[in-house]
């Protein structure tokens, strides 16, 4: 399965982790001084009612995410805007650092109409090519919005469906996957039981809380997140504060 990172730097991995940090995180209380912590490229808002009681529960399914939030500090509420234009956020930031992904979705979202389909369609590859996107993703965006416009791509009637009917409905559009839909239904839709089992920024961040020898799977991860459920997307939020809390690697949603 192709590895994703969730806004991470592509050296993401827990070989490349400092050594003092590999250790199970709730039974070391650990320091980092030495650590540059990347601004917060997220855009931060009033959480959903659920959010607190949710993390409580989580934490009392999984006692280990109780441990996240005295050491990283409180997990703000990052999101994306919904519809379309979430959409084209999520599909720029697919497999490059989450700096580039955001110089690319400034310069794009200035361009007229960008932000809607009809309006992305009528966009030059010129238009397209100056805000910094490559041939394949240009060609994703303009098939999404033509999904759009034809009804292929239903968004207005995501909230009607159920997680998985919405995660399939997004993964069978052209340029989108498993991991693009359920970070979009987590961030853009504010679904609260969504968990992106093949973000390797996800295993690694479980693998060093809970002083795993190695990262899990994503099969093992999807196994391992079903015993969350029904706060998965939080388990998913809270795992990516902590790797940024350990690693001070910049994560998450464009300002």
């Amino acid at each position: 399965m192709r590895r994703r990172f969730h806004d991470f730097d592509h050296s993401n991995d827990m070989a490349s982790t400092p050594s003092a940090i590999v250790t199970g995180f709730c039974r070391h209380v650990l320091r980092f001084p030495s650590l540059q912590f990347g601004r917060c490229r997220m855009s931060v808002a009033t959480p959903p009612p659920w959010f607190r009681p949710g993390i409580e529960a989580l934490c009392a399914l999984d006692p280990d995410f109780a441990c996240i939030e005295p050491a990283a500090g409180p997990l703000p509420w990052r999101w994306r805007p919904r519809g379309f234009a979430g959409l084209v956020r999520t599909v720029l930031g697919q497999q490059i650092s989450n700096q580039a992904a955001e110089a690319i979705w400034r310069r794009f979202a200035a361009l007229p109409g960008a932000l809607e389909p009809a309006g992305a369609l009528g966009l030059t590859d010129e238009q397209f090519r100056a805000a910094g996107l490559s041939r394949p993703k240009v060609a994703h965006l303009r098939s999404l919005a033509a999904a759009a416009l034809d009804g292929t791509l239903r968004l207005d009637t995501l909230g009607s469906m159920e997680d998985a009917e919405a995660v399939a409905h997004l993964a069978a559009q052209r340029g989108l996957g498993p991991w693009t839909a359920q970070v979009h239904l987590l961030f853009a839709e504010a679904r609260p039981d969504v968990f992106p089992h093949g973000d390797v920024a996800l295993a690694a961040a479980l693998a060093h809380l809970k002083g795993l020898p190695e990262r899990p799977s994503p099969r093992a991860l999807t196994l391992m997140a079903e015993g969350w459920s029904p706060w998965r997307s939080l388990a998913a939020r809270l795992l990516w504060h902590h790797w940024r809390h350990v690693t001070g690697r910049p994560a998450g949603e464009s300002d």
